[in-house]
């Protein structure tokens, strides 16, 4: 489990494509901290397995589903990604409860400057807007952020300066794509009240 608090901007050293797993392995010195093989980094927003340790550098094999799923497929060499540990049981639960599990794959549709506040706007991919509420939660390549305005399936999230700076969604364009996770808690009570509301079911 994860928080969606960015710990560092890892850049991607080489990712081996054609293959099944494809090997990707990542520069960054932080999050290595008490990592052991097997343990769990979020690349933004996807939960990776740790599969080798040599210095600064990490190797984590993704399979070709998981390439399909996320946006992990369009990375290149020297591209910077948004990584975060799993979170200690005694930590502080700062964001949200992420489980680095990717719902679907959005778009940046549209990016403004207001008032000291970076306006990033998303277009959805199918059925996940009815998960999605104004001031709950979303994770957009691994961050938690909060829904600022939600119109029909496009979201708009405000980016403030600290954010920008400490993950990749500074250098998200318009056109960009970006892995998204949805609250948790909204997927578990639609299946828990499907039975009880009609009509809920055939929603799904």
């Amino acid at each position: 489990m994860f928080t969606g608090i960015i710990e560092e901007l890892g850049t991607v050293e080489s990712l081996t494509p054609g293959t099944d797993p494809t090997r990707l392995q990542i520069r960054s010195p932080h999050v290595l901290e008490g990592i052991s093989l097997g343990d769990s980094i979020a690349v933004s927003g996807c939960c990776l397995t740790v599969t080798s340790v040599e210095g600064e550098l990490w190797t984590a094999d993704v399979i070709s589903t998981t390439l399909a799923a996320t946006s992990l497929g369009d990375l290149t060499t020297g591209d910077t990604v948004n990584l975060e540990r799993c979170v200690r049981a005694d930590g502080r639960l700062d964001g949200h409860i992420v489980q680095g599990h990717v719902d679907g794959v959005g778009e940046v549709v549209g990016r403004e400057e207001e008032a000291g506040t970076t306006l990033l706007r998303l277009a959805l991919p199918e059925g996940l807007a009815r998960y999605v509420v104004a001031k709950g939660s979303l994770a957009v390549d691994g961050v938690s952020l909060t829904v600022a305005e939600i119109a029909g399936d496009e979201v708009t999230i405000g980016l403030i300066p600290e954010t920008l700076a400490r993950t990749t969604l500074g250098r998200r364009h318009v056109g960009d794509r970006v892995n998204l996770e949805v609250d948790v808690l909204a997927k578990y009570v639609e299946k828990l009240t499907a039975s009880l509301l009609p009509g809920a079911e055939d929603a799904r």
